[in-house]
Formats: structure tokens, C-alpha cells, sequence
């Protein structure tokens, strides 16, 4: 069958069935999931050899695994014998060996083969037990930047940090905030599945224009709560990650977003540093470990959501990731990682996992704000009330990066750009003259 996508993504506007149709859903597996690097997981979710945990890439069901030599492996989780899942869905220990439950074919943890039962059996047959192919398949790249494990079912492409481009800055400074330099996966996973196209999650992660009016119900309680405090009580800390959202608009117009090659940016970050205690002290652990002025330095990068684009979203202010791993044309599977910062005090890392469930985990004051207007866009583009999605907002306005460009915060540059990356990989002619789909400026 043949898939007509000329004409569906435009410089300024894209058609509804980018995000309604399934047959494009399937192609968007091949050619975008096919070929970006996607995120895997962490190195610190497998610290000892032998240690597993699965995931998605696309919908290809895989497993990442520490070898004995200490190298991390990501490989499809199925055995070459008959096809069987090869560990469990979910994070374990697999020892010193990967085993089938099926037939009991044994594998190394770089997935080499090392036993299978009746050996015998298979003399004189066409089966040749030291072909490679009778081990576990490796996907075809895997590469880690600072602990952030990537993976590309594609052997072509740019390297990574060369696919990262700008946004690996933020994963830099994610880890710089570390005084040892150092992140790690810690208190387990929060997942919710959304009823929406994966692309609708990735738009709203840098349209700051809906802060005010989705979320007004969770910022009004908050700023109720804390005028009924006696006077001159300063802003608990759930209070201010919450009614920051219902700031005018005028603020968030003063935003920097910035959007780079591949679909990735950021967006400025929208918290003023807090002088709490329990901020006063980790900045006291920062400066001890990296001194005063290059704590100051790492510190100065404030950041709100980073998109790495088509897989991932780091938050490094508060020190977490979101996975998006897309299940349907209308449902998207959504993982919240929260990190440690390593030698940071332990009420640092007790905030980030309060930031998590205040705000973006499935039972949080916010995010089902969003998934209400998630859902809601996702059943109105399958209507007949129309059939376009406007990206017209500053379009034409934005200012040259190398190898991006950006924006004020009010703009829709980010999904023009994610777009634009969108369209590369689908191979779809936008018909833009220039780089007038990103909306920058030559």
C-alpha cells in the first residue's frame, strides 16, 4: 500500500493524520524509530555484570546488559532458538549467564552463544553452533554519553554526539551538578499510558503558552494555599514548582527556547534558584567538591525540559528523565526516571522525587492536566472539523545558532523544528525554499 505523504507537513501548518492515521504510525517505526538513536536506559541500572533490564526501541522489544568485562550490551530480548522472549519484561539479575526458560539455550552477557542441550543433536545437520547468528542479535549501534545509554536499529547515521548536537550540553549539565560528577537511576520508575499520538507529548513540553490556562486549577490551589499561611511565610517548595505555571504571559514570552538539528532544544529554565536550607546545602557540596566558581558556572545553566529528540525529555534542575516509547497511532507509553545526584546530601535527591510526584507523575497536581488536553486533541484531530494543526505562532521570527536556531518563549519554533527533523526522516518534501520549516533566518 501506498502511503501519499507530500503535502501533509507544510512550513507553518501539518495535517491531522500525522497523528490519527495508523498507517503512518507504522511507517514512523521504520523511518523515524528506525533510525534516530533512541534512548536506552542508564549505566546505573545494570552496576554489576549480569545484571538486565528490557525496553522498547520502536517495537523492538530489547534488553540492556552489563558483560563480565563491564561493558553494557543492548540486544533484541529474543533467543535465536525459537523465538522466545529471552529474560522477562522488567530489571533483574541474569548472573553469570542469560538462560531460556524454553529450551534452556544458554548465552554469555554479550550475547555469544555457550551451551544448548542435546549438543549432539545438531551434528551432521546444517545448523552450525558457532555461527554468530546463533547468538543473541546486538542491535545494530550502541553508544553511551556520560552514563546515558543510545541505541540506533540503523547501522548509518551521525555518531552520536554528533546527533545530539546542542542538547548533549544539557546532559552535561546534568551530570555537572553532581559533586562527583556522576548520576544514577534511583528510587524505581513511575510509567502512565496516554491516550495520544507520541508527537502530541513532544509539542507540549515547549509550549509555554498553556502553562496558564491548563493547569489553572493546580496553580490557583497553590497560591490559595500559601496566602492563607501567616504572613511573611516564604513559599514551601510545592508551592513554588506548582504556581510558577500561572505566571502571565508575559513572562514565559521573555523565555529562551532553542532548537537544534535532528528535532532536539531546550527550554530556559522558569524556577529562580531556591536559598532553602536544603538547597544552601547542596550548593555547599557542589562548591566543596568543584569549587566556588565552577559551581557557580554549572549552576547558572538553568534548564526546564530538554527534548532529545524522538525518545527522550531530561529535566536537569531536578534531575529527571522521561522516556517516551510509543505504543499506537493513539497511545504513548511514558516512563519518569528519577536520578541521583552521587555526592550530593540525601534531601537533595528526597526533592527530586518530590518534584516527581508533585508534578509529572501519573497521580501528580499536573500532568493530569495535560492528559486531559492530550486526549482532547487527540479526539478532536479525529474529527471532521477540520484538517489542519496550526504552527503559525512567530513563524519567520527566529535567530540563527550554529546548528539550530532560536526563539522567544511564546514562539512555535520548537514543533516547526521537531517537524522539520519529522519530515527528514519520512522522507517528505515540505516544500520549504529554505530552512523556512524550522522558521529560521538565513
Amino acid at each position: 500500500m501506498t502511503i501519499e505523504l507530500q503535502g501533509l507537513v507544510q512550513p507553518d501548518r501539518v495535517h491531522k493524520r500525522v497523528y490519527t492515521d495508523p498507517a503512518i504510525f507504522e511507517l514512523e517505526m521504520d523511518r523515524v524509530f528506525g533510525q534516530a538513536w533512541l534512548y536506552v536506559g542508564h549505566e546505573s541500572q545494570v552496576p554489576k555484570p549480569g545484571d538486565y533490564c528490557t525496553t522498547r526501541l520502536g517495537r523492538e522489544p530489547v534488553v540492556m546488559v552489563r558483560h563480565t568485562d563491564g561493558q553494557v550490551h543492548v540486544m533484541f530480548n529474543r533467543c535465536p532458538h525459537k523465538g522466545a522472549k529471552l529474560v522477562p519484561d522488567g530489571s533483574g539479575s541474569a548472573g553469570k549467564f542469560l538462560r531460556c526458560l524454553y529450551h534452556g539455550w544458554t548465552f554469555k552477557c554479550d550475547g555469544s552463544l555457550l551451551s544448548v542441550p542435546l549438543r549432539s543433536g545438531y551434528e551432521c545437520t546444517a545448523l552450525d553452533l558457532k555461527d554468530p547468528q546463533y547468538g543473541v542479535r546486538k542491535v545494530a549501534r550502541v553508544a553511551t554519553y556520560r552514563g546515558f545509554v543510545f541505541a540506533s536499529l540503523s547501522e548509518d547515521g551521525p555518531e552520536l554526539k554528533e546527533f545530539l548536537g546542542g542538547a548533549a550540553t544539557s546532559l552535561d549539565n546534568f551530570c555537572d551538578r553532581a559533586p562527583e560528577g556522576e548520576v544514577e537511576v534511583a528510587g524505581g520508575v513511575q510509567r502512565v499510558i496516554q491516550r495520544n499520538n507520541w508527537k502530541i507529548f513532544f509539542e507540549n513540553l515547549h509550549d509555554t503558552i498553556h502553562a496558564v490556562a491548563t493547569h489553572e486549577s493546580s496553580w490557583r490551589a497553590a497560591k490559595e494555599e500559601h496566602e492563607a499561611m501567616p504572613a511573611g511565610t516564604p513559599k514551601p517548595f510545592e508551592v513554588v514548582i506548582v504556581d510558577g505555571n500561572g505566571e502571565p504571559l508575559e513572562f514565559w514570552e521573555k523565555l529562551e527556547l532553542k532548537g537544534y538539528d535532528h528535532g532536539h532544544g531546550f527550554m530556559e529554565g522558569i524556577f529562580v534558584p531556591p536559598t532553602d536550607p536544603v538547597s544552601l546545602a547542596y550548593v555547599a557540596s557542589l562548591e566543596a567538591s568543584q569549587g566556588a566558581v565552577r559551581a557557580d558556572e554549572i549552576l547558572r545553566v538553568n534548564r526546564h525540559n530538554t527534548i532529545v529528540y524522538p525518545s527522550c525529555s531530561p529535566h536537569t534542575s531536578f534531575q529527571q528523565i522521561r522516556v517516551i516509547r510509543p505504543l499506537s497511532v493513539d497511545r504513548t507509553l511514558v516512563e519518569i526516571f528519577s536520578f541521583r545526584l552521587k555526592g550530593a546530601p540525601e534531601a537533595t535527591f528526597q526533592r527530586t522525587l518530590k518534584y516527581t510526584n508533585i508534578v509529572n507523575s501519573p497521580s501528580s497536581n499536573v500532568m493530569p492536566d495535560d492528559l486531559e488536553a492530550y486526549n482532547r486533541v487527540q479526539e478532536g484531530l479525529g474529527s471532521d472539523g477540520g484538517d489542519w494543526v496550526s504552527m503559525h505562532r512567530a513563524a519567520g521570527r527566529d535567530q540563527p545558532l550554529p546548528g539550530g536556531r532560536a526563539s522567544n518563549g511564546n514562539s512555535e519554533m520548537p514543533s516547526r523544528n521537531m517537524f522539520a527533523a519529522w519530515a527528514g526522516y519520512m522522507g517528505v518534501d515540505t516544500g520549504a525554499k529554505t530552512n523556512e520549516l524550522a522558521g529560521s533566518v538565513e
